[in-house]
């Protein structure tokens, strides 16, 4: 959460808003974040901290472990029409890395700007070319888009 909450505005900037949600009370959320967060991010946690203690929200993503009574940390990216493009679902052990989500929250934006016109190889990035799904393109796509060689330019750029 501290991660996200020292990018917040950069989510914000792409027109994202942020929910966290937990089994844990209101009360456990202004004690983690006043005793612990806060030290992590200059001010604490500027986005919603939602109580979900009976488990219902989790219940609905999938993510609640009912044995143990707990939610699997899980990020969403939800569009515009409420519909989920995205998820990801860790053990706590295991961290998420912030930089992805801000490219796939891009990569679904430019998908959907281009009404579908458009769709992101694996691996892209802001900038690179796209694919143009159309009948032309099917067995084709290799001439489009070769991993192996955008590997091979990498290492010729020293990335």
């Amino acid at each position: 959460m501290s991660a996200v909450a020292a990018k917040y505005q950069e989510l914000q900037e792409l027109g994202c808003e942020v929910i966290s949600v937990s089994v844990d009370s209101h009360f456990v959320h202004k004690m983690w974040n006043d005793n612990e967060l806060v030290h992590m991010v200059d001010g604490g946690i500027p986005f919603r901290m939602a109580s979900d203690q009976a488990g219902n929200v989790g219940k609905a993503f999938g993510v609640y472990d009912e044995s143990q009574g707990i939610e699997l940390r899980g990020r969403f990216i939800i569009d515009p029409d409420g519909v989920i493009q995205a998820m990801e679902v860790l053990t706590p052990p295991v961290g998420r890395k912030f930089a992805e989500s801000v490219r796939q929250v891009k990569a679904f934006q430019l998908v959907r700007a281009s009404g579908g016109k458009e769709a992101t190889p694996a691996g892209w990035e802001p900038g690179k070319p796209t694919l143009k799904p159309n009948p032309e393109l099917v067995g084709k796509v290799w001439e489009v888009w070769q991993p192996s060689m955008e590997r091979s330019e990498e290492r010729r750029v020293g990335k």
